[in-house]
């Protein structure tokens, strides 16, 4: 499980393209937004960049992480 902060979601329209973006990248994923706390948890074989790198081109920012 990779998960992510993600800035600029405020809607179901957000969570949408966030889950569309993800599954293009790998159709098997699943995805879990938590709109209110503004994290993705993402259960995928892909990896976290190329996750990140969808969030991205949706138009949203992914904060790095503290701990990394």
């Amino acid at each position: 499980m990779t998960e992510f902060e993600v800035q600029g979601m405020s809607c179901q329209h957000c969570v949408a393209a966030v889950t569309r973006s993800i599954q293009e990248v790998d159709p098997n994923a699943q995805v879990s937004v938590d709109l209110a706390r503004g994290r993705v948890a993402v259960e995928s074989t892909q990896s976290a960049d190329a996750l990140r790198d969808a969030i991205d081109e949706a138009g949203y920012t992914v904060v790095p992480s503290s701990g990394a």
